[in-house]
């Protein structure tokens, strides 16, 4: 069974991000949302634990929100984008969807 994780919590703010990915498993993934989104960010303090968890893990983050806060173009290669659409997607592909606030 595979779980959705979506973080909306800036990784400068909480651990949420982080714990988050500490407990994903294999086949689960992970949507980052509103100021969640900073989690992509390359370069950013926890820039190697996202690259590091991206090799089991799918890491996505919204592209509107990713938009609205000028981070295009700045985001780690190995998070994916999704539109609203895709985020609806991933929620019908995984078996539950668990929030991290």
């Amino acid at each position: 069974m595979s779980t959705l994780h979506t973080v909306n919590k800036s990784p400068f703010a909480t651990n949420a991000l982080l714990s988050c990915l500490m407990h994903c498993k294999d086949g689960d993934a992970v949507l980052m949302i509103e100021d969640g989104v900073y989690g992509a960010l390359n370069g950013s303090g926890v820039a190697e634990v996202v690259v590091a968890q991206a090799k089991s893990v799918s890491i996505y983050a919204l592209t509107g929100d990713v938009a609205a806060r000028g981070l295009e173009g700045k985001t780690l290669t190995e998070v994916g984008s999704v539109d609203y659409a895709g985020f609806v997607d991933l929620v019908a592909k995984h078996d539950r969807t668990q929030n991290w606030l």
